[in-house]
């Protein structure tokens, strides 16, 4: 790896470890105020945990060997990895990579808000990156799914759709919030969400631009990508809202530029031109109607995981199929169909998203079983209405 892209890929790397502080602000900001150092805590154990399990045999089994499942124990605690022969350029990728296995379980935290035990979702966090992230990220970047032909830049399938569907299962398993949907839930700090927003926003362009591993062409176009997809989100929900309820919100706001966020990752590096804002406006629009479906299929997703990551996900994923440009870049994958392609990608993403779906979500919901039946995945009736930063930390928020 040569030295500029080297350091773009390091900077990337601490840019995406400062979206985790983002999402617990983000995430912290919406839940209830006596609940929201459990959130800050969960989110921050995520990078606590994950970059020892990463190092020791995540990053072996995910990028190790040429099989199409799994990888092997080659670089077992990063055996064998030196600096001399690349100028440091696998040791820069290990980083950058480990910091999105940290985020990618953190996701799941805000579905499962207010009512988890903290010593139960200890444990699930590494077990879940092992079971479910590692496989299915060694599928999407070097496995079968890679391999047949589907497209995923920087994660929309292996990170958002992933955790997405697995917040699905969590709360099936976990049960719904005392008083949920009759008692409403409003977020307890509107401006903690917006400066998790930005935090994000600002860290998502190492997300996705450093995801090309190199300082190119193919990044600053992910780089612009990711900045009109998101704008172009978030406006089209708070028009969608204000035009349906009568008044432009905040959350809105912030709901939409990570909804196109989300939605822009799998695409980052494929498209061009004005495909970005149409990604993000139709991402904006779908997920702004997505989250309201909670209540009527009568699942608890706390924090709105699903309608966001798992639907805007899918929704950036599915319109590589439409959007792809290979001419733009360097012709290595399939067009997409309004570029003259038939509709062989937009399958090949469907395939891809519903394999993850389904690994992730049986072996998600297998997990969260075998705790419940063992130390148990929810706090007491009591626990629950104290709140979980006493009874889970001992701590308060606010005096």
């Amino acid at each position: 790896m040569e030295p500029a892209s080297l350091t773009w890929v390091l900077v990337s790397a601490a840019l995406v470890l400062f979206m985790t502080p983002g999402l617990a602000f983000f995430y912290g900001g919406m839940d209830r105020s006596r609940n929201v150092l459990n959130m800050l805590m969960m989110n921050f154990y995520c990078v606590l945990i994950i970059p020892v399990v990463w190092m020791v045999l995540g990053y072996s089994l995910s990028q190790g060997g040429s099989g199409n499942w799994i990888g092997n124990f080659d670089w077992f605690f990063l055996k064998d990895i030196g600096v001399l022969e690349d100028n440091g350029g696998q040791l820069a990728t290990i980083a950058f990579l480990g910091m999105f296995a940290a985020i990618t379980p953190a996701l799941i935290s805000g579905a499962v808000a207010d009512r988890m035990k903290f010593s139960a979702w200890a444990i699930f966090v590494p077990v879940w990156s092992l079971l479910v992230y590692v496989p299915v990220f060694k599928w999407v970047y070097g496995g079968w799914l890679g391999d047949r032909g589907s497209l995923d830049f920087a994660g929309g399938t292996a990170i958002h759709v992933n955790a997405g569907i697995a917040a699905l299962a969590a709360v099936l398993v976990l049960g719904k919030r005392k008083g949920w949907p009759q008692e409403g839930h409003p977020p307890h700090s509107m401006p903690l969400v917006m400066i998790g927003t930005g935090i994000l926003w600002f860290g998502w362009f190492g997300f996705n631009a450093g995801s090309s591993l190199a300082a190119s062409g193919q990044a600053a176009q992910a780089f612009m990508n990711t900045f009109l997809a998101a704008a172009a989100a978030g406006l089209v929900w708070v028009i969608t809202e204000w035009l349906r309820d009568g008044k432009p919100t905040n959350l809105g706001a912030a709901s939409g530029i990570v909804a196109g966020l989300v939605a822009i990752t799998p695409a980052a590096g494929y498209v061009s031109g004005g495909a970005p804002l149409a990604i993000g406006g139709i991402a904006g629009l779908v997920c702004c109607y997505a989250v309201k479906l909670k209540s009527k299929a009568g699942f608890d997703d706390a924090l709105d995981v699903v309608g966001v990551h798992l639907v805007g996900g899918l929704v950036g994923s599915l319109l590589i199929g439409f959007f792809a440009n290979p001419e733009f870049f360097d012709g290595s994958f399939e067009e997409g169909i309004f570029y003259g392609g038939g509709a062989g990608l937009l399958g090949e993403q469907a395939l891809a998203n519903l394999a993850a779906m389904v690994w992730s979500f049986i072996i998600t919901f297998g997990i969260m079983l075998v705790l419940k039946k063992t130390i148990g995945v929810r706090v007491s009736p009591q626990d629950e209405a104290d709140g979980l930063d006493y009874s889970q930390h001992a701590e308060s928020a606010y005096h």
